[in-house]
């Protein structure tokens, strides 16, 4: 007998588990399942997301972050996915990017902020930012961080992604320029970071895929994906978000265009610095809401 597809194992479970599957609004949440040992990644996105001025439409975008993290947990509800992320007794700060082109945004970061609060995290508890985090008093005592960034393609990086979105923790960033970046992961070995993240953002609503120059940015070279990657797993979140950038500088150049220099910092903090899971092979994709140019 042939070995089933994955399409197909996933109808058999549907078939499995009729009457316990959960539903909010148009997509389908997936409930808890053995993924192995892969490590679960979901990518959702809604066309609504941008209003017609192509401005983020802040109740779009926390029902997907809310709908994203019930799918990530297994869950049916966005209060009991945010208690899973943290509780009354935590202090969290939320890192975010504020570079000027691309910023993470404040829609998002309200989103999250309600969702701590909803969880029971006190305000005086959160705190959001990128640059001064080192000063910043939550950052400092913090039990639990978000890391949230928007994906770019970076001059010394090849790409702007959440491994490199915690070098505002080290306040000597430029010697981790070497090679490419390509020791990123050692970041997250800080004593301010090390075990304390509980959730990963990578903002996928207008991704740029493309550059040359320290601060390169050029609107053609950005595209409305409307969508956000959500997980654990910051390696496995940045490998999924860089095979969509890959894949649309091929759909754009119509060929393989390498990025310049090549992101191998993703693939080197799983296997140089076991930080993570790089390997689509060993991940688990969980893709939600609209499916049009998914790219992956």
């Amino acid at each position: 007998m042939a070995p089933l597809t994955r399409r197909e194992l996933l109808k058999k479970a549907v078939v499995l588990t009729a009457g316990s599957s959960v539903y909010l609004g148009s997509y389908a949440i997936p409930g808890p399942f053995s993924s192995g040992d892969k490590t679960r990644v979901v990518l959702i996105r809604d066309k609504d997301l941008l209003d017609g001025g192509g401005k983020i439409v802040p109740s779009v975008m926390e029902d997907m972050l809310n709908k994203a993290l019930c799918s990530l947990y297994g869950v049916s509800s966005a209060s009991e996915a945010w208690k899973k992320v943290a509780g009354p007794a935590d202090v969290v700060g939320v890192k975010s990017n504020v570079w000027r082109f691309l910023p993470t945004p404040p829609e998002l970061e309200a989103a999250i902020e309600k969702g701590l609060l909803q969880a029971g995290v006190k305000k005086e508890n959160i705190s959001i930012r990128d640059r001064g985090v080192l000063d910043d008093p939550v950052f400092q005592k913090a039990t639990a961080l978000i890391n949230t960034r928007p994906m770019r393609t970076h001059y010394w990086s090849g790409v702007g992604s959440l491994i490199k979105n915690y070098i505002m923790f080290d306040p000597n960033p430029p010697k981790y320029h070497p090679d490419t970046c390509a020791d990123l992961a050692k970041l997250w070995e800080l004593p301010i970071v090390k075990n304390k993240t509980r959730l990963n953002i990578l903002v996928m609503v207008t991704p740029l895929f493309h550059g040359s120059g320290p601060h390169h940015f050029n609107e053609e070279y950005t595209w409305p994906y409307n969508g956000i990657i959500v997980g654990t797993d910051p390696v496995a979140v940045d490998s999924v978000g860089l095979r969509i950038i890959q894949a649309k500088r091929k759909q754009f150049f119509g060929d393989d265009r390498p990025l310049n220099p090549p992101a191998k910092h993703i693939y080197l903090a799983d296997t140089r610095h076991h930080l993570g899971t790089a390997d689509p092979a060993k991940i688990d994709l969980v893709t939600m809401g609209w499916a049009d140019n998914q790219l992956v």
